[in-house]
């Protein structure tokens, strides 16, 4: 098995961890394939390391994201797009993507066998248009627009299938996929969705209204987001908490489904709400 590891070495002792990992899947008899700008890091037979990034997708078997959320996330785009599973294994504080925990290890040995299954979660595709030229982005998490540190709350008005149904004055919205419901959206009072679901989540951020809510859309659903005439706010849109667009007056954020899926290696025999009660009694909400 040829297995591509992504580590984040920002992380506390991460190095240390990913050499572990990397002598245990060597020993299991797994090829180690690396990012050639990991060299220096890492000393041992059994590493290819590949100058293109791209390259070394294409010719794994499985991806490991060794990190925190952030990490697999990020390292979730590529596998989707390259149509590879992915192994999340946590680094962080809560890891609901991954699939594994640093005192679980010895389960490598299940993933060189074969002994595991594909989760499948869902993405969106965020299409920005300004000045009529577009830009599309993939979330597995969620889309945020809001306002920028200095400005006033932000009028925005919500369509779909191009027919405006809603307008927010708010400190911006968030629009999740059922994975990211236990993100952000969390956070700003949206309910909990079991990940393998096909549906958005729109979640305002401290809307001027008491009865502004968290609303549910179906899988196929298209959602459009433009700014009020005359509002003059910094807005932004930020895509999984790493990418970042202004948003001015014109321009237009479309918002749906993917063509493309993230698939999610899962080890354990554990289920959602097995995790989610785990990991949120962790972060005491």
């Amino acid at each position: 098995m040829k297995i591509a590891i992504l580590p984040n070495l920002n992380k506390a002792d991460a190095h240390k961890h990913t050499i572990r990992i990397i002598r245990k899947l060597i020993n299991l008899g797994a090829d180690i394939l690396m990012y050639a700008k990991y060299h220096d890091y890492f000393h041992y037979d059994g590493i290819v390391f590949y100058q293109d990034f791209y390259e070394m997708v294409t010719y794994c078997d499985v991806m490991i994201a060794i990190g925190g959320d952030g990490t697999i996330i990020h390292a979730a785009k590529h596998a989707a797009i390259a149509g590879k599973p992915l192994l999340g294994i946590n680094l962080g504080r809560i890891g609901f993507v991954a699939g594994l925990e640093l005192n679980e290890l010895d389960r490598l040995q299940d993933l060189v066998d074969g002994r595991y299954h594909i989760e499948k979660r869902m993405m969106l595709q965020v299409a920005v248009t300004q000045e009529k030229q577009q830009e599309t982005y993939y979330a597995l998490n969620d889309a945020v627009i809001s306002r920028g540190a200095l400005s006033r709350m932000i009028d925005l008005n919500v369509g779909f299938h191009d027919n405006k149904i809603s307008h927010y004055r708010a400190d911006g919205l968030i629009i999740s996929t059922p994975t990211g419901s236990t993100a952000y959206s969390l956070s700003a009072g949206g309910p909990v969705i079991e990940p393998v679901m096909r549906c958005m989540l729109l979640t305002p951020i401290c809307s001027h209204s008491l009865f502004s809510r968290s609303v549910l859309f179906g899988g196929d659903a298209r959602l459009t987001v433009q700014t009020a005439a005359g509002d003059d706010n910094e807005i932004f849109l930020t895509i999984d908490g790493e990418t970042s667009v202004q948003i001015h007056e014109e321009d237009t954020v479309a918002i749906q489904a993917a063509d493309i899926e993230v698939s999610l290696i899962k080890i354990k025999d554990i289920s959602f709400y097995e995790v989610l009660n785990e990991k949120l009694s962790e972060r005491r909400i």
